[in-house]
């Protein structure tokens, strides 16, 4: 009897064993992983350089953030002489854009006008001013910038959509 209870004890235990040894099926891992294109830092830097070089079209330094896809800051820049609650707008407006996936001033305009939207800045990380854009890359946002202090909502919206990167497709439209 002994030995039967061994033998069985034994042979459940090795099919424990392999059951857990035995791979996922290859063919399934795409509904567990899904890869996705996201903004560099050095992308960062150009972004910010041609967002700064449109600024100083208008006669303006002005604070500038970029976000990568998830929602992460890679670069925070305040310009010379801009206020300090600009550094901190500059964010916001890149995160809402981001996170709605439309450029601020749109949003900005679409919430005024429309009553089931208009309680959107009571949410407290979104910005509803102008100067953010979310940036496009084959379909897919892959990260954000935020601009504040250039003089006028008009402004930081073309100064933010001056920051594309057309040439490697990175883009403010979709």
């Amino acid at each position: 009897m002994k030995i039967l209870l061994t033998l069985l004890l034994s042979s459940a235990v090795c099919f424990g064993q392999q059951r857990s040894e035995k791979p996922l099926n290859p063919n399934t891992t795409d509904t567990y992983i899904k890869t996705s294109d996201n903004l560099t830092l050095k992308a960062a830097f150009e972004i910010a350089a041609r967002a700064t070089q449109s600024a100083s079209s208008f006669d303006r330094n002005v604070s500038i953030a970029v976000l990568d896809a998830s929602g992460t800051t890679l670069l925070l820049i305040k310009g010379d002489g801009v206020g300090p609650h600009n550094t901190e707008a500059a964010r916001r407006k890149a995160f809402t854009a981001l996170s709605t996936k439309t450029p601020t001033l749109v949003l900005l305009r679409n919430a005024e006008s429309n009553v089931d939207t208009k309680n959107l800045n009571s949410l407290p990380e979104l910005l509803l001013l102008s100067g953010g854009v979310p940036l496009w890359y084959k379909g897919n946002v892959i990260g954000s910038i935020g601009v504040a202090g250039g003089g006028s909502p008009e402004n930081d919206d073309l100064i933010a959509k001056a920051a594309s990167l057309t040439e490697l497709g990175i883009t403010s439209i979709k």
